[in-house]
């Protein structure tokens, strides 16, 4: 066990001889840390709080009590192999929470980046990578392998099909089902999760120039009614544009994909 002396453990946590815990972490009341676990710099585990399996904390996140975090994927494929779980910094990892190591078909690794809020009971799956700036709000889940980009927000007991991407930029609303691909800034929305726009409020708040936002509004307008197929529209637009925002959508519909897209309405 390599515990930093400047920890502070509660009597009652259970801590297995192999974690490392680092300078100014707090761990609560009857928390229990795995023997392949490491806590960087000034993580707070509040209290309940189960960390296990190859996980990796970043500095200054803080997990809060019942939360789960490391255990084995929710996958019948997963057969006991080594994988990871690593996590960013200053994140808030909110009650209830769970996330999973990887598996070896997946590349072994879930990820999950910085600055982070994943309210009560959100959920992340095996082998999804998660980028930083991202809310989770209650009970919303990933799928295993979903890739979900800087600034995106997924609303409240929504749920993201397994190998779905959501662009940077993003908002998913509250109760929606989200089974393919969601350009970057799209807004999606519904029970069955429809494209109905740009995440104008996202963008504003960003300082996005008018000048941007205009190319950005135009773009949909040509993507939702253009001639040919989606992807075909998205490289004629990729010819036309000056605006890096546009390009990113267009990199986006022309990069590799293992789900097809939501499209403009």
């Amino acid at each position: 066990m390599r515990i930093h002396p400047d920890a502070q453990i509660d009597a009652s946590a259970r801590i297995a001889p192999g974690a490392r815990i680092s300078a100014g972490v707090r761990i609560g009341p009857f928390c229990v840390v795995g023997d392949d676990v490491l806590l960087r710099e000034k993580v707070e585990l509040k209290s309940h709080v189960v960390v296990s399996g190859q996980t990796e904390i970043g500095a200054e996140t803080v997990v809060f009590p019942f939360a789960c975090i490391g255990e084995i994927p929710q996958d019948l494929k997963y057969d006991g192999e080594k994988t990871r779980l690593l996590i960013g910094a200053r994140n808030r990892i909110r009650e209830g929470v769970t996330m999973n190591t990887g598996t070896k078909g997946g590349g072994g690794v879930t990820r999950v980046g910085d600055d982070c809020l994943f309210m009560t009971g959100a959920h992340v799956a095996h082998d999804a990578t998660v980028g930083n700036r991202v809310i989770l709000a209650n009970q919303a889940a990933l799928a295993g392998h979903c890739v979900v980009e800087d600034d995106v927000i997924i609303g409240g007991l929504s749920g993201i099909h397994q190998y779905v991407r959501l662009g940077r930029g993003a908002i998913i609303g509250a109760v929606t089902m989200v089974t393919n691909d969601v350009i970057p800034y799209g807004l999606v929305q519904s029970p069955r999760g429809e494209l109905d726009g740009l995440n104008l409020v996202g963008l504003k708040r960003r300082g996005v120039s008018r000048e941007d936002i205009t190319a950005l509004r135009a773009a949909y307008q040509m993507l939702a009614q253009g001639d040919g197929a989606f992807q075909e529209r998205a490289r004629r637009l990729g010819e036309e544009t000056s605006s890096a925002y546009v390009r990113e959508i267009v990199d986006f519909i022309t990069g590799h994909s293992d789900r097809s897209f939501l499209t403009p309405s």
